[in-house]
């Protein structure tokens, strides 16, 4: 594997020490291969948007030859628009990802909340990684308005992994995004959507699906 990448994208309000980014870690670890794991929420979340997590991950790739990015969630959707932007990139493993983010999200803020929001300049989101309330600027939203899933169309290698009942981004974002792409592999699995449920079935399809990853105990 000369010079490969792989860089796990954790998902919104969420932190390099998720559940599932720790689990990655450790399997990686586990059979001696490097995963990077950035913190999306850096320099603040408050100040986070869809262009600065995908520039910088641009940033942390523009060395590589090639790349494997593994994204969860909105890291998912932050992964498939660096595969886009980024040759190096060649393949893509989506754990839930964000597809039809803001068609999923808004209705559950509600118009009221939204316009509050919008008036305000902050809104106070609960942040999973830091356990408390932080503020999120409206540019998050705006930024939003420019990226749009339908003009995703370079076909590079991607795997799918998505809960049947996951009621955050629901699985016919997937199948929306899968069926007119035929690069595009969509495994569906019997969890929500933080696929905890799942987890170890994560790292297995993962494994298959790049294939070039060792089994425990095995020489990298």
């Amino acid at each position: 594997m000369p010079n490969r990448q792989y860089v796990y994208l954790h998902g919104f309000a969420s932190s390099p020490n998720s559940a599932k980014a720790k689990y990655f870690r450790s399997r990686f670890q586990s059979v001696g291969v490097s995963l990077q794991i950035p913190d999306l929420n850096q320099p603040s979340f408050t100040d986070l948007t869809l262009t600065r997590q995908i520039h910088q991950v641009e940033a942390c790739i523009q060395d590589a030859a090639a790349v494997t990015l593994i994204g969860s969630s909105l890291g998912g959707l932050t992964a498939a628009w660096v595969g886009e932007r980024n040759p190096q990139v060649d393949r893509l493993v989506l754990l839930a990802p964000a597809f039809g983010f803001l068609a999923h999200w808004l209705p559950k803020l509600g118009p009221a909340k939204l316009q509050q929001w919008q008036a305000q300049q902050t809104l106070p989101v609960y942040h999973y990684g830091a356990k408390t309330e932080l503020p999120l600027n409206y540019r998050f939203i705006a930024d939003f308005y420019a990226y749009d899933d339908t003009t995703l169309r370079r076909p590079l290698p991607t795997l799918i992994l998505h809960g049947i009942h996951d009621d955050t981004i629901p699985i016919t974002a997937s199948h929306t995004y899968a069926q007119t792409r035929s690069w595009v592999t969509l495994q569906e699995l019997d969890s929500d959507h933080t696929l905890a449920s799942v987890i170890s079935q994560l790292w297995q399809a993962t494994c298959a699906f790049c294939g070039d990853l060792p089994t425990a105990g095995s020489k990298p």
